[in-house]
């Protein structure tokens, strides 16, 4: 009984270290995302003046 709730144990860190990577990547893509437009912005403002 106790080799299952390790197992289980083990299974619940890693599923739950897979879904902190995805949503680790998403928010790293989206500050990308945002860093990106921000330097557009500036970009066309530079032009501008």
């Amino acid at each position: 009984m106790s080799k299952l709730k390790s197992i289980r144990n083990v299974v619940g860190f890693v599923l739950s270290g897979l879904v902190a990577i995805i949503v680790g990547c998403f928010m790293l893509r989206g500050t990308m995302h945002l860093w990106d437009n921000q330097d557009k912005k500036n970009q066309t403002k530079d032009n501008k003046e």
